[in-house]
C-alpha cells in the first residue's frame, strides 16, 4: 500500500509496449501510464464514482506485478462542497 500526495493518470501508453499499465513514484506522488482505451474507461468511472482498478505490469506475465484500486468511500459525494 502506497501513501501519496497527488496522482497523475496518463492516457498516453501505446498498446505496443507490451504493458498493461506502468506506475512510478513520482516526487510525494504517484503517475500511473495507461492505454487511452483505459483512460476512457477511468474517465467514465470517475464521472460515475465507481470503483476501478488498473493492473500495472507486462501483459505476457501470468502474475501482475501491481494493482491500482480507486476507491469510493461512504459520504464522499459531500467533500469539499461549497
Amino acid at each position: 500500500v502506497t501513501g501519496a500526495s497527488f496522482f497523475v493518470f496518463s492516457g498516453a501508453l501505446k498498446s505496443s509496449s507490451g504493458y498493461l499499465a506502468k506506475s512510478s513514484i513520482v516526487e510525494d506522488g504517484v503517475m500511473v501510464q495507461i492505454t487511452a482505451e483505459n483512460m476512457d474507461s477511468l474517465r467514465q468511472a470517475l464521472r460515475e464514482m465507481k470503483d476501478f482498478t488498473i493492473t500495472c505490469g507486462k501483459v505476457d506475465t501470468e502474475d501482475p506485478q501491481e494493482h491500482v484500486h480507486i476507491q469510493w468511500v461512504e459520504d464522499d459525494k459531500n467533500f469539499s462542497k461549497g
